[in-house]
């Protein structure tokens, strides 16, 4: 049979065809569309006619032209589409594909405005995000001193911030920045750092707190734009825009917790601000290595650097342009026109802009943290002995630096995270029942040790010869407190069972031979290895047991209630010279018989402080975790965060104060979450669609919805997950960070199913608008109390117990 007649267009042009594309400019002359026609396709023999129509080619504009909304109705000769009425799915507005891109494509530069109304009209699209900031500084200010006590958390970094402003050194398990923030806060306010911050006292009228909570507040008030221009940039329609500001704008859990003198505002603005630069880098990407992608790449590591200077919980944002920064460069990987040469320099880019400068920011963050904190203070423990030395107000700088037999000393764990050599009067439950020995992290008289010769050898004699310590010495050590010696014995250690149990026995006059201890010198900091005398501060030491050869060592294994939380002491019977949690260095020192040391020992460098505090910082985080003997009714599940089963009493519930809940304004909460689960069931129906060979989107508008969902299901998961896996206590504050890419997620969902779908009229889109934008605000202004307090008897106000699990109410 002979075939049917078949026509052919030899205009057509073939994306993968190996001639060079070259675009008109974009300033092409105004009769462009003389040179471009329909382009179409008949539908092959075997193919029915609905079939065909399905797979019709959308008309693809010249790549110059630009100056079109993603998912906008586009008017003109690019606007009059294919109308495929016959279509089973959500319609999408046919976009020109000249460039595939999945955010917010490039914008026309403007021409120079000739007049103010010019350049109103010009940055009108600026005047919704003003509007919304100036609503959040109303909601983030109003009421704001209210309450006049000290409210949950302040007592922690209020008191931080007093120790910046007297420069007192203290420890804390998160980084400083925040902190520093807090204390700056203080400063420009005129807060002297007298007030202890104790939770539930009433603020003295000379600690201006309400200035304090206005200024870090302020970064609250950051939050709304920033959501509002990153979900531009993510390339959503103007009503995704709008939902996405207002639902940050009218959550009352991150109002609440914007509200006081805490860290989250600080965590949640950088957090936001992450997101914002890794999208406008995003954005960048068809200009690579000009000045507005090397600045946007820059500060998107800056913004991760401060994100994790604030909070440890900032890598999680990390992650996300971690993972990002991989796909990105697979991508161009693939890239088989890109040069070596160039694929080299976007590989130096990112290690320099996302890996260098994040460090270099938190580097920086705690060198000025000890830069500040110049004087002796309450955490000076948490550090090794040479760094305390150069602190003001230590006494380190008159200790003898020969160690002597009678002298009187403190002994420092060299493991990251030790503490000082510890003992009380309590005894071991379990074990021997002796007294117990164990690290402590602070300065007390109970970690103050003896250096005595053995049993049998004389007594010392303070009149005598002076008799230095040396390497291979046999000693007994002490405790100075209650006279009982430094003893070890074949009991399991209660902790580590695989260990010898380390515990004080007898008294000046009862002890045997399992009171020696043996001095092992490992090296000296400031002469090198071979040494013979041992010095204060610089020598490192180990302790073996010259009876059972095991070694003193504590490991940051915790000890239970019983041992008061500290840290387990006991005697490894493997001998490990690499091993840093057998090294002790001697810290304190009093010996009236011997000069006052020379301080130009005593140096620290900032690496060595650097590592060892964010160690100790870790350890402690870690030790966190919920004690099964005591109820925590503040603490929560993280299954119990994304429906909103539980909320947070964030100060007395008596009937005559101030009452503050922190929780989440139900219908952002719940509704973003059902968008994550419709958000996988949609992609899901699009993959199976695909195989399947329909084309519901574009290539154009496939990218944007892979692109803007993998930004919030990954920014969600790696903000939630983690706290699945974690040991610690967790509350419902740790859950805010992660809410952000749940109503990323939402926007998304609503954008796609409504706000840029053809199967509805502009009417139409505005009437959801409108309710969705009714019931936020309903929503918000109905608990609003919890955020802006609850005055008088709760059980007057009605109406708040949504769920029975959430305990507003005393009964």
């Amino acid at each position: 049979m002979k075939p049917s007649a078949v026509a052919v267009d030899f205009g057509s042009t073939d994306p993968d065809s190996d001639f060079e594309q070259v675009p008109y400019p974009s300033n092409y002359p105004s009769n462009h569309h003389n040179h471009y026609s329909r382009e179409e396709e008949l539908p092959l023999h075997y193919m029915s006619e609905e079939k065909a129509r399905r797979r019709v080619k959308v008309p693809a504009a010249p790549a110059g032209i630009s100056g079109y909304e993603p998912h906008s109705e586009v008017k003109g000769h690019y606007g009059e589409y294919y109308d495929d009425e016959g279509k089973d799915v959500y319609n999408k507005v046919r976009q020109p594909t000249a460039r595939i891109g999945s955010g917010r494509l490039p914008q026309p530069p403007q021409p120079p405005p000739t007049s103010l109304r010019e350049f109103f009209l010009q940055n009108l699209e600026h005047l919704p995000p003003i509007i919304y900031t100036l609503l959040s500084c109303w909601t983030r200010f109003h009421k704001i001193g209210a309450s006049n006590i000290v409210v949950w958390d302040e007592a922690h970094f209020g008191k931080f911030g007093s120790h910046y402003l007297k420069r007192e050194f203290y420890f804390d398990v998160h980084p400083p920045l925040g902190k520093m923030l807090v204390g700056l806060a203080g400063l420009l306010a005129g807060y002297d750092g007298s007030f202890e911050f104790k939770s539930g006292e009433t603020y003295p009228e000379s600690v201006p707190y309400v200035a304090m909570r206005v200024m870090l507040a302020t970064f609250g008030v950051g939050m709304v734009p920033l959501a509002w221009y990153t979900a531009v940039e993510l390339g959503m329609s103007q009503w995704a825009c709008h939902l996405t500001a207002m639902m940050v704008l009218l959550d009352v859990g991150w109002l609440c917790i914007s509200r006081f003198i805490l860290l989250d505002s600080m965590l949640l603005f950088f957090t936001f601000l992450t997101v914002f630069c890794l999208t406008k880098f995003h954005n960048q990407q068809y200009q690579s290595f000009s000045i507005d992608w090397w600045l946007w790449l820059f500060l998107t590591g800056a913004s991760i650097g401060a994100v994790t200077s604030v909070k440890m919980i900032g890598l999680f944002v990390t992650a996300l342009v971690g993972i990002y920064t991989i796909e990105d460069l697979w991508e161009k990987f693939g890239d088989t026109k890109m040069s070596w040469r160039d694929q080299a320099r976007h590989w130096g880019a990112r290690v320099v802009c996302l890996i260098i400068v994040p460090i270099l920011v938190f580097m920086a963050s705690f060198k000025i943290h000890f830069m500040v904190l110049n004087h002796s203070g309450p955490g000076d423990a948490q550090m090794s002995s040479l760094f305390q030395a150069n602190l003001v107000g230590n006494d380190f700088s008159k200790n003898p630096l020969d160690i002597a037999y009678g002298s009187k000393l403190t002994l420092k764990n060299m493991g990251w995270g030790g503490g000082l050599l510890h003992s009380h009067v309590q005894t071991y439950p379990v074990g021997s029942n002796q007294q117990q020995v164990t690290c402590y992290h602070y300065k007390d008289n109970n970690n103050e040790w003896t250096v005595l010769p053995r049993w049998d050898e004389p007594p010392y004699n303070p009149n005598s010869e002076m008799r230095f310590l040396k390497h291979g010495d046999v000693i007994r050590l002490s405790h100075a407190p209650t006279t009982r010696n430094l003893h070890s014995h074949t009991v399991h250690a209660p902790v580590t069972k695989l260990n010898y149990e380390v515990s004080c026995y007898g008294n000046e006059t009862i002890g045997d031979s399992h009171d020696y201890w043996k001095v092992e010198v490992v090296d000296d900091i400031k002469r090198g290895a071979k040494v013979d005398r041992i010095h204060s501060l610089t020598t490192r030491l180990r302790f073996k047991h010259n009876h059972l050869g095991c070694y003193l060592r504590a490991a940051n294994a915790i000890l239970p209630q019983w041992g008061f939380k500290q840290v387990e002491v006991s005697c490894d019977k493997e001998n490990n010279p690499k091993d840093i949690h057998t090294y002790w260095n001697v810290e304190s020192h009093w010996n009236d018989r011997l000069p006052a040391g020379d301080t130009k020992f005593y140096r620290s460098p900032f690496l060595r402080d650097f590592w060892h505090l964010n160690v100790a910082m870790m350890t402690s985080n870690n030790a966190l975790i919920p004690d099964p003997d005591k109820e925590d009714i503040l603490a929560s599940k993280p299954f119990d965060w994304p429906l909103l089963h539980l909320g947070l009493r964030m100060c007395g519930w008596n009937d005559t104060q101030l009452k503050y809940y922190l929780m989440g304004t139900p219908i952002i909460w719940w509704g973003s979450t059902v968008s994550l689960g419709l958000a996988l069931v949609t992609l899901g129906w699009y993959v199976l669609r695909k195989q399947r060979k329909y084309q519901d989107m574009n290539e154009r508008e496939w990218e944007h919805f892979l692109y803007v969902g993998k930004v919030a299901l990954f920014g969600w998961i790696f903000h939630f997950v983690p706290f699945l896996i974690m040991g610690r206590v967790t509350y419902l504050h740790h859950y805010l960070p992660t809410l952000y890419f749940a109503v990323l997620m939402l926007s998304h969902v609503l954008d796609h199913y409504i706000f840029s779908s053809r199967r509805f009229t502009q009417q139409t889109k505005a009437i959801i608008f409108g309710v969705l934008a009714f019931a936020l605000i309903l929503c918000f202004w109905w608990f609003k109390g919890v955020a802006f307090g609850i005055m008088g008897p709760v059980n007057e106000h009605k109406g708040l117990g949504w769920r029975e699990s959430w305990n507003i109410y005393n009964s």
